[in-house]
C-alpha cells in the first residue's frame, strides 16, 4: 500500500487549503486514518484522525478550523484546513492503521506566511 499526499502549498494567514491522501496498492481497509504534522525542529504530532465508522478526533489547536473526512470508495483521506495560522506551518503526513501494520505517506508541506 502506498499513501500519497497532495494539496500542500503556501497560503496567507486566514487562508484555506485542502489536503488529500490517496491510497493505492492491495485491498485496503484501514481501521483508522489520520493526519499528523511536523514543524521544523519539532516532533511529529497528531492533527486529526477518523475511524472506519466516521468517528473523528482533533488536536485542540485545530478544533473548529480543520475538518477530516474520508471517501472509502476512493480510498482517499482529506483534511480541510481553514483559518490557517503561521503556527500551522509544517509537513503534513497521512497515516493509516490496518491490522498488523502502520502506513505513512512522504508528506506535503504547508507554509502559512504573509
Amino acid at each position: 500500500v502506498q499513501l500519497v499526499e497532495s494539496g500542500g502549498g503556501s497560503v496567507q494567514p486566514g487562508g484555506s487549503l485542502r489536503l488529500s491522501c490517496a491510497a493505492s496498492g492491495t485491498i485496503f481497509s484501514p481501521i483508522v486514518m489520520g493526519w499528523y504534522c511536523q514543524a521544523a525542529g519539532k516532533q511529529r504530532e497528531l492533527v486529526a484522525t477518523i475511524t472506519s465508522t466516521g468517528s473523528t478526533n482533533y488536536a485542540d489547536s485545530v478544533k473548529g478550523r480543520f475538518t477530516i473526512s474520508r471517501d472509502n470508495a476512493k480510498n482517499t483521506l482529506y483534511l480541510h484546513m481553514n483559518s490557517l495560522k503561521p503556527e500551522d506551518t509544517a509537513v503534513y503526513y497521512c497515516n493509516a492503521i490496518t491490522p498488523g501494520r502502520d502506513y505513512w505517506g512522504k508528506g506535503t508541506l504547508v507554509t502559512v506566511s504573509s
